[in-house]
């Protein structure tokens, strides 16, 4: 039995009303959910796509960022609002593993790619007469190419290891194919375990450190500095910030979700996994949007272009 069909018998006296009435509610929830995810993320791109003082290595982290954001849901919503219209929620191993690695691989990228953002920032306020020089397009390519293709390679490992298993379970305890696949598995490997130790390592801890060093710099500097500079360092890297203290939470709540399944009902589970997927590619557009002057000045001249007539 699926999460789904727990919170279903739960929550509805009989499984005509539940897989009708609930099923349908909780679609078109969904559903708006994830078309303002991809309408938010996708019109912030579009503006640093075609304004060309948007056209900076910071900007256009950021529009890499949000478009991780749908990948990242489009591998998840699409079959998720197709399991809350069915009575039953099936898929193929397969195509749980290439969801799994999808999910995997743009998660991790994401803390990359903050680091590069941390590091952009570092260049811009530390060392402003060299910022050009080093921030060039060449190595803002480089970095865009390494945050994509370092997590690729990685998560591959585990997902082909996987694909291998042999499985004493074909009963998935969640909504999506997490690191919850591996309770599917009739032995946990080894192997996987310390690849997984490793890829943690790699893919999230020293990414963190990087971040958490490069902005400790950027506030020494910036505290012996003019209250102008101190006012750039805070509009453009508070944003990074909340952002990454928003998905280090989410990352952390995964991982934990696999380890303390036990240890809740199924509705509460079932919970707690919508909230892996529901706030960070919210919150995203909305913190940039908001909080970056230049991204919120389009976006104004976007919607109320009689203002600035």
């Amino acid at each position: 039995m699926s999460l789904f069909n727990s919170l279903c018998t739960s929550l509805a006296s009989s499984k005509h009303t539940c897989s009708g009435l609930l099923g349908i509610c909780l679609f078109f929830i969904m559903f708006i959910v994830y078309t303002l995810i991809i309408c938010s993320n996708s019109i912030i791109v579009y503006l640093i796509w075609v304004h060309q003082n948007l056209h900076e290595p910071m900007y256009i982290f950021i529009a890499a960022l949000l478009l991780n954001s749908v990948v990242y849901s489009t591998n998840i919503y699409p079959k998720l609002l197709i399991d809350f219209l069915s009575e039953k929620q099936i898929i193929s191993y397969s195509a749980c593993l290439f969801q799994f690695y999808i999910f995997y691989t743009f998660a991790s990228s994401e803390f990359l790619l903050l680091s590069a953002m941390a590091y952009d920032r570092y260049v811009s306020i530390c060392k402003p007469l060299q910022y050009h020089n080093i921030m060039r397009k060449t190595a803002v390519s480089v970095f865009l190419l390494f945050a994509w293709l370092l997590p690729a390679c990685h998560i591959a490992v585990p997902t082909i290891l996987s694909s291998k298993a042999k499985l004493c379970d074909l009963t998935l305890k969640g909504i999506f194919c997490n690191n919850s696949i591996y309770k599917l598995q009739c032995v946990t490997s080894r192997v996987i375990t310390i690849y997984g130790v490793v890829s943690l390592v790699d893919l999230s801890i020293l990414p963190m450190l990087f971040i958490i060093f490069t902005y400790i710099k950027i506030f020494i500097v910036t505290y012996r500095s003019c209250r102008e500079v101190r006012k750039k360092a805070a509009e453009t890297c508070l944003p990074h910030l909340l952002v990454l203290i928003s998905f280090s939470i989410l990352c952390a709540y995964d991982i934990s979700i696999a380890r303390v399944e036990s240890n809740f009902s199924k509705t509460a589970h079932l919970i707690m996994m919508l909230q892996t997927i529901l706030y960070h590619s919210l919150f995203n557009p909305l913190i940039y949007g908001l909080k970056m002057k230049e991204i919120s000045k389009h976006l104004k001249r976007l919607f109320c272009p009689a203002k600035f007539i």
